[in-house]
């Protein structure tokens, strides 16, 4: 059985920082892109961060430029996204994707699946709350 599993949210002040964690498990983790997606209240869900596991590059969304970083451990098949310097504006559900796309780059794979619900596998989310 696949499972995506995020964890690390919680309730920061602006200026702050959280890491999030997503684990995987039953998957071969080096043929995926990990996505990492959000959902503000009222707001559709967006990607944020992406890491193709097979060559390490990495994607992210203007919004998040020079603030966050992802990273992933295939040994231990995690993917994190350190967060620093929140705002208010970034509170939402994080949520954590897979996509089987053996060799590809992580950009090639945001453009070929943008969006989250298109993702072989999902997880159920972590809330961040960001405090003024």
């Amino acid at each position: 059985e696949v499972q995506l599993v995020e964890s690390g949210g919680g309730l920061v002040q602006a200026g702050g920082s959280l890491r999030l964690s997503c684990a995987a498990s039953g998957i071969t983790f080096a043929d995926y892109t990990i996505g990492w997606f959000r959902q503000a209240p009222g707001k559709e869900r967006e990607g944020v961060s992406w890491i193709s596991n097979g060559d390490g590059s990495t994607y992210y969304t203007d919004s998040v430029k020079g603030r966050f970083t992802i990273s992933s451990d295939n040994a231990k098949k995690m993917v994190y996204l350190q967060m620093n310097s929140l705002k208010p504006e970034d509170t939402a559900v994080y949520y954590c994707a897979a996509e089987f796309k053996p060799g590809y780059p992580a950009i090639v794979v945001v453009t070929l699946k943008p969006d989250f619900d298109e993702y072989d596998y999902r997880g159920q989310g972590t809330q961040v709350t960001v405090s003024s």
